[in-house]
């Protein structure tokens, strides 16, 4: 039975970073200490034309409305990791090595996996001609059950802030780079590829949407104007009267 005064508050969704890696699935998976306040995503356009917008001579004119795909979207946010406000029970961890399994977990994204770098330096000794360069796990940008985005991690600074005797980071803030890939960046074959045109159904759906209820709005504000200034000139005919 809850307790008197008590209101029970839904918990939060948390945002997360999954790389989806069936050799290791649990190192591979971020979730966000705390949400963000605030993310940027900047979008800018796939078109078909040669050059640039700031290339007048680039493309020709019946190309310049085309588009050669889905636009290329980054998106930039901050995660604040701190060892104090984890609880030994949440994450037993947490008392020896800080936010440092979080940071690594983050960094090995950026990581080929070391058996894969063997494997390939055995080979090479071997006399093999071409190595394939290890691929990297699909990773997954998940903000919500309405935006759960394949990403590749472009890059990200690290400022540690806080540090226990033994120097290990009890506190610590990651400016995370994202790339969004889209079914115009990946085969046909791959499940990011599908994922991201799922999104943009979605997406196209919310747009109509908003589309729809603008004008809608538009059409409740006109007619309450008009309501408002019939009744105001019935007021003023029954005062001459």
């Amino acid at each position: 039975m809850p307790m008197a005064g008590v209101t029970d508050v839904p918990r939060a969704l948390r945002g997360a970073l999954v790389a989806v890696d069936e050799s290791n699935p649990v190192a591979s998976t971020v979730v966000f200490q705390y949400n963000p306040e605030e993310m940027t995503r900047r979008l800018r356009a796939r078109s078909a034309a040669a050059g640039t917008d700031d290339d007048a001579h680039g493309g020709a004119r019946d190309e310049a409305l085309r588009l050669d795909g889905a636009p290329i979207e980054t998106i930039s946010l901050a995660v604040e990791l701190d060892a104090n406000d984890r609880s030994a029970a949440e994450d037993p961890a947490t008392a020896l090595l800080g936010v440092y399994p979080q940071l690594s977990a983050l960094e090995m994204m950026l990581y080929p996996q070391s058996a894969t770098v063997l494997a390939n330096d055995a080979l090479d000794l071997l006399g093999t001609i071409e190595l394939v360069p290890p691929r990297a796990p699909l990773t997954l940008f998940v903000w919500g059950p309405g935006r759960v985005l394949p990403v590749r991690l472009s890059g990200f600074s690290i400022a540690e802030q806080a540090y226990d005797a033994d120097l290990t980071p009890l506190r610590a803030r990651v400016d995370l780079e994202l790339r969004v890939l889209s079914y115009s960046d990946l085969p046909v074959t791959d499940p990011g590829y599908h994922l991201f045109l799922v999104h943009q159904v979605a997406k196209e759906a919310l747009a109509v949407l908003g589309s729809v209820s603008a004008p809608l709005r538009l059409g409740a504000l006109a007619a309450g104007a008009a309501a408002t200034g019939i009744s105001t000139a019935g007021s003023t005919a029954g005062a001459a009267r």
